[in-house]
Parts: structure tokens; sequence; C-alpha cells
């Protein structure tokens, strides 16, 4: 697949989040002008403090770390602001739990799941899912704590992953206010929660890219997410709006 993150790291640029996925995919975009976009892994080339930026980023269910921290190598290549050096790269591990839908058998996982495949109006796991964005939480304050502000923070993660960056990037239970926030394959989790939003979480620029033939969340959920996300206030296709929505196909 090719994921590119663009950025640049002073002034107010229009960025565009692009990910092309294995198969043939219809790919929707969020996407607008903000001061800073980020990407994902660890960093081990500077101290925090030097860093103008950082990404978050979750991985599946029953994946590691591993399964996606090759991305802070792949992603200067393409873009080299995108670099170590800019940008502090994290990739939380989720914990070991039991999963429903796995007959109850111990993953890494973010939240159960109690159904098979994920399309809309699948249960949730509210307290899984709290624990998981309070995790984020954490994360994102010991960055800023070294230095980085929240607002150069991006949030992202594939499948489950995507559904906690969702939940942390747009939920009014928590603080919000990042960068941005990327979803891979992931789902809107609680929906009928999503009211009353502020201004800030309204206009956090969001990418959600998905599989239009993924049998597992299935692509229904996508189009249903960005509606919620929309009448909930979240700012989309208007001249004077942060986002732009369009649609296209990547390989």
């Amino acid at each position: 697949f090719l994921f590119m993150l663009r950025q640049l790291l002073a002034g107010s640029v229009t960025i565009a989040i692009v990910i092309g996925m294995l198969f043939t995919r219809n790919i929707l975009f969020l996407s607008g002008k903000f001061k800073f976009a980020a990407a994902m892994s660890v960093s081990t080339t500077r101290s925090i403090s030097q860093q103008k930026g950082a990404l978050i980023f979750l991985h599946g269910l029953g994946d590691t770390p591993a399964g996606w921290s090759s991305l802070k190598y792949q992603l200067p290549q393409k873009c080299g602001t995108l670099s170590p050096e800019n940008i502090f790269y994290t990739f939380p591990a989720a914990p070991i739990i039991p999963i429903t839908i796995n007959g109850g058998a111990t993953m890494p996982g973010w939240f159960d799941l109690y159904d098979w495949p994920i399309g809309v109006g699948s249960k949730d796991d509210p307290e899984g899912l709290d624990k998981a964005v309070r995790a984020i939480e954490s994360t994102a304050e010991e960055l800023e704590n070294k230095g980085i502000p929240r607002n150069k923070i991006v949030v992202g993660g594939f499948s489950q992953g995507g559904a906690v960056a969702l939940l942390a990037a747009y939920h009014p239970k928590y603080r919000g206010g990042y960068g941005g926030c990327a979803a891979l394959s992931g789902w809107l989790t609680l929906p009928d929660e999503l009211k009353d939003l502020d201004e800030k979480t309204k206009q956090t620029p969001l990418f959600w890219g998905h599989g239009e033939y993924d049998d597992k969340v299935l692509f229904e959920q996508q189009k249903f997410g960005v509606n919620r996300l929309k009448d909930s206030g979240v700012q989309t296709d208007s001249e004077n709006s942060s986002y732009t929505i369009k649609s296209s196909h990547g390989s």
C-alpha cells in the first residue's frame, strides 16, 4: 500500500492525507487547512523536545505496534518533513483482553467485539472504548508535557485502532483538540452520543480511508460515520470550511 502524509512545519498550509489500500478502494477525504499534521511511530534520533509534532497511531485487533512501526521509515521517503527529526512517532500497544467473537480467547485488543462482520449497528463496548481513549489521552498528555502542543498531535489507527482514534478526536466526552485524525478501515462507535460538539472538535481535520470490499469492517461504516459527523456539525463541503470531501479510488 501507499500511505502519504504531507505537511509543512511552519505557516498555515492545505494538507492532503492520502492513503491507498491493498485492493481497489473507494477513499473518502476530509482534508483541510491547519498549521500542522503529523505521522506515526517511536522516534529514537532526538529528544522529544526538539521535535515539532507527533502522531499517535493504534494497531488493529490481534496486532502489535510492530505491525505499523515501519511507517516511521516509510513516510519520510515520501515526504522529508516527516522525518523522526521533526516528528515523534508513537505506537501504543493494546492490552491483552478476552474477545467475545473469538470465543472469549484473549488477544491484543482495544475493546471487546460482539458482532462479526462489523456493520452499521454493531454492538459497542463503552467501557472498553473509554479505557482505550484514556490511553490515547495519557500518551497525548505525556507529549504535551515534553513540549509538543496538542494541536500538533495527530491521532490515527487501523480497524479497531481507527475506531478508537475517531472516538478520541470527536466524542464530546473527551478533550479533543488534536491537529487531525486518520482512520483506516475504522468505524464510528457510540454514534448516538455524538452531539453538542465544540468548535475545536468540529474543525478537527479527518482522513477516512476504507476498502470498498472489506468483509470484516464493512464499507457501509465509512458513509455512515462521515454522515453522522457531518450531521453533528463537523464542517464539510463549504467554501469557508476547514474541510473538503472527495471520493476516489486507490490501489
